[in-house]
């Protein structure tokens, strides 16, 4: 598309702020007639906000949004639509015991003396699945629908208002690999009919094969808009994460000197583990003493194999052994017999009580071991907590204090001495230094090191290339769901993981 199309929808210098934090600073963006244009980046880089901005859900506290050549300010998403900007989100707002009928004109339909004009309304609704090329029956139950048909109802809803802008997120997150490409054939039709198209995704492989130009942002901040014909995919990914190819390569390699043979039985195997709509294949191994790093980009599935490690959401298809001895982790519970630790990324929903002290927080894993006919040896109880106050350096002004008054990163050694009191063989953590202080960062990561020497057994996740690189034995990188490198030795290095990651060739594929 030529660089002189004018836009439809323009947006400059937007800034966004919550409670004094600076979600959009100063963002330039532009849409054309006709153009599916990507927007990319990481957690935290705005995104999500300015679809809001777009969408009439947000109002900017700077900037201006030009539309069609006349400046607009949106005060709700019901504003925007009445302009022609409308999204279709990653969860899809169907009513589900209603017919597609009833989804595509709900609030607006057809009457006729003041009540529903029901044959007026199916007509329209198939001509309006029709326009798109649609063979959907609009008295269908929209709940009896698959995922990919439900999507499609939800775009001809947008379409049927008249809509110029559209905004997909996400849109093929829910989807099996057969049905993204009918998606894609309609987001193609709508282009060809001029529809500005805002395509929100982390599939590299979707955004090379339907977008024109992207739009990168990290941090609340634009990184810039590039034509996607000839952008590098490892240049891509380095500048989601604020990296040169140059820095990549400047590297120090890995202070960890530390392998294990893979003649040692792992104490954890993976193999081929899948769960929709996020898990396709992951397969890894974890051997005692190691520390295995999981690197991806958002959406990569890193997250969900931890979660179906400990049982949270647990694997579809697969297997999952520790110490030769097949598992089948269908809850919480299953790991924890497996003697499996889990800190999630976010500590504050499902890892701290906020109301409870330190000593209640620590001691929560020990408790079936610290009970006898219901009640608690608080003797033992104190002298668990004072060993492991006193290991993991916790600073609290005495056991009693409310954990919630303690800092990031005092609150996650408490979450870690948690699951030491419960003597696990595996530890899984998920970002275990995000939005803690530099010093607590080098105090956990010190420990975590201490506790594989010990012989611990450890799956670390981040998003983080240094944390990774650093601190990792091995380096298992996933994309799109799917394990696609088991990087060793001299391999675990920010560029191989990134190149990894972009799915491009020069880093040994994981068998």
């Amino acid at each position: 598309m030529p660089d002189r199309e004018p836009s439809l929808l323009l947006m400059e210098h937007i800034t966004k702020r919550f409670a004094g934090v600076v979600a959009l600073r100063a963002v330039d963006f532009s849409l054309r007639p006709g153009e599916v244009h990507a927007l990319v980046g990481e957690n935290g880089a705005g995104k999500s906000t300015l679809i809001r901005v777009i969408t009439g859900a947000h109002r900017p506290d700077d900037g201006r949004i030009v539309l069609d050549g006349e400046e607009v300010a949106f005060h709700s998403p019901a504003q925007a639509q009445a302009a022609g900007i409308t999204a279709v989100h990653q969860e899809i707002h169907l009513l589900a015991l209603r017919t597609v009928a009833e989804n595509i004109f709900l609030g607006r339909e057809p009457r006729r003396f003041g009540l529903v004009d029901w044959t007026r309304m199916y007509r329209d609704a198939r001509v309006a699945l029709e326009r798109l090329g649609l063979d959907i029956d609009p008295r269908a139950v929209a709940g009896t629908l698959s995922t990919a048909r439900q999507q499609m109802v939800a775009i001809a809803r947008a379409m049927s208002i008249g809509a110029r802008v559209l905004v997909l997120d996400e849109p093929t997150s829910s989807l099996a690999e057969r049905e993204v490409g009918v998606l894609h054939d309609l987001v193609r039709r709508l282009r060809d009919e001029g529809t500005a198209i805002v395509y929100v995704s982390h599939r590299f492989d979707e955004l090379y094969a339907i977008c024109d130009r992207v739009t990168i942002l990290r941090d609340g901040a634009l990184v810039g808009t590039r034509p996607l014909a000839g952008l590098d995919r490892v240049d891509l990914v380095c500048m989601m994460l604020g990296r040169t190819r140059d820095q990549l390569r400047g590297q120090a390699p890995p202070r960890r000197e530390r392998s294990t043979p893979d003649a040692v039985p792992p104490l954890l195997a993976v193999r081929a583990i899948a769960r929709r709509p996020k898990l396709r294949g992951v397969t890894l191994d974890v051997r005692k003493g190691e520390i295995v790093g999981l690197a991806g980009l958002l959406g990569s599935g890193r997250t969900e194999t931890a979660r179906a490690l400990f049982g949270i959401a647990p694997a579809e298809h697969g297997t999952i052994a520790s110490d030769g001895r097949e598992l089948a982790l269908r809850e919480p519970r299953d790991a924890v017999a497996a003697r499996f630790a889990f800190l999630s990324e976010d500590r504050k929903a499902e890892g701290i009580v906020p109301e409870l002290s330190v000593r209640e927080n620590l001691t929560l894993a020990a408790l079936p071991l610290l009970t006898r006919f219901g009640v608690i040896d608080r003797g033992a109880q104190a002298r668990i907590v004072d060993r492991f106050i006193a290991r993991l350096g916790i600073r609290a002004s005495s056991a009693d204090q409310k954990i919630r008054e303690l800092s990031g990163g005092n609150q996650q050694k408490v979450l870690l001495a948690r699951w030491l009191c419960a003597n696990p063989a595996l530890l899984i953590l998920d970002e275990p230094t995000r939005g803690i202080d530099v010093g607590a960062r080098a105090e956990i990561q010190a420990l975590v090191e201490e506790l594989a020497a010990e012989g611990l057994g450890v799956l670390l996740i981040s998003s983080e290339l240094e944390e990774l690189v650093d601190g990792s034995t091995r380096i298992v990188v996933l994309r799109d769901g799917r394990s696609v490198a088991d990087l060793r030795g001299d391999e675990v290095a920010q560029e191989a993981i990134v190149s990894a990651m972009a799915g491009t060739a020069g880093v040994r594929s994981q068998a």
